[in-house]
């Protein structure tokens, strides 16, 4: 199997694993499926967090309402009353009011956490530089214990509003997020290696060769957006060996410099003069008073 990095701009995402078989087409729609399923997992996560501290997410219409406005609209959260966590719940006042303030019990709380940092885990960049590859089936299962978490936290269930239902079930709207600018259309996705775009209807090996022991680093860009930047001569890491390494060798050199002693310049034998001297004689002249 080649070893495939891949990575967005200058940022490492994750190994992917292939054959030098495999056709572009492919290779790229699965890659940008695994680099889209790693953002889906972080924004899970990131609205577990936020459910940990002040509970469900409120309906659309009451979002950033204060109290008042809420009594005076005759507003209420149906959903937040039949959803409920499991062992009940703390009041927590969300400041943005985005959320229902009722957060779940610390013992869900550990639950959740727990789960979250497994996720997180799972689909880590640190796995990179352990040499763990990463697909879609470790995607899935990623998916499947953030799924069996929130169950077990609320087990009447998500309000059809909260983001992380949607996400779980595929219906989740990025449009007009942050969330949304990182996220690669599968049908809009590029992929370049050593600097060239790698063209639909070839394989791999067309770029990378026959060897399926071969590690390769391919970048993943929307179409249309040009080149990413091509990788720097020196690393990040080298760079900074190299100015440790010669701000060592400076200090070094200070340090002699200013511990250097010359007072044996004034001895006999470091006299450069010495031989010719001697050579005419001059070397035993005693100078004295008249």
């Amino acid at each position: 199997m080649v070893v495939i990095h891949i990575k967005k701009g200058d940022q490492s995402q994750f190994l992917f694993e292939t054959t030098v078989a495999q056709p572009v087409d492919d290779f790229i729609a699965q890659a940008v499926q695994v680099y889209n399923g790693r953002l889906k997992i972080g924004r899970i996560c990131d609205e577990i967090s936020e459910l940990e501290k002040h509970g469900l997410t409120l309906p659309p219409n009451m979002q950033g309402l204060t109290d008042e406005q809420v009594t005076e609209l005759k507003l209420r959260d149906e959903w937040g009353e039949k959803c409920t966590p499991s062992g009940g719940f703390v009041e927590s006042r969300d400041p943005i009011g985005r959320r229902n303030g009722r957060a779940p019990t610390e013992n869900i709380v550990q639950v959740l956490s727990k789960t979250r940092k497994e996720a997180r885990q799972m689909i880590s960049k640190d796995l990179v530089a352990a040499g763990q590859a990463v697909n879609m089936a470790r995607i899935q299962e990623a998916l499947q214990i953030l799924s069996g978490a929130m169950t077990i936290a609320y087990p009447m269930g998500l309000p059809p509003h909260e983001p992380i239902r949607m996400e779980l079930q595929n219906e989740e709207d990025l449009s007009g997020t942050q969330a949304s600018l990182g996220v690669i259309p599968p049908g809009d996705a590029s992929a370049w290696f050593s600097g060239k775009e790698m063209q639909a209807g070839k394989l791999l090996s067309d770029y990378l060769g026959r060897n399926e022991k071969c590690k390769a680093i391919v970048k993943l860009a929307k179409r249309g957006q040009g080149p990413p930047a091509r990788e720097p001569v020196v690393s990040e890491q080298e760079q900074k060996e190299m100015m440790a390494f010669y701000y060592r060798k400076q200090q070094e050199a200070k340090k002699l410099e200013e511990s250097r002693d010359d007072s044996y310049m004034d001895s006999e034998w470091a006299d450069s003069q010495q031989l010719r001297r001697a050579f005419h004689g001059l070397s035993d002249i005693k100078w004295g008073p008249k």
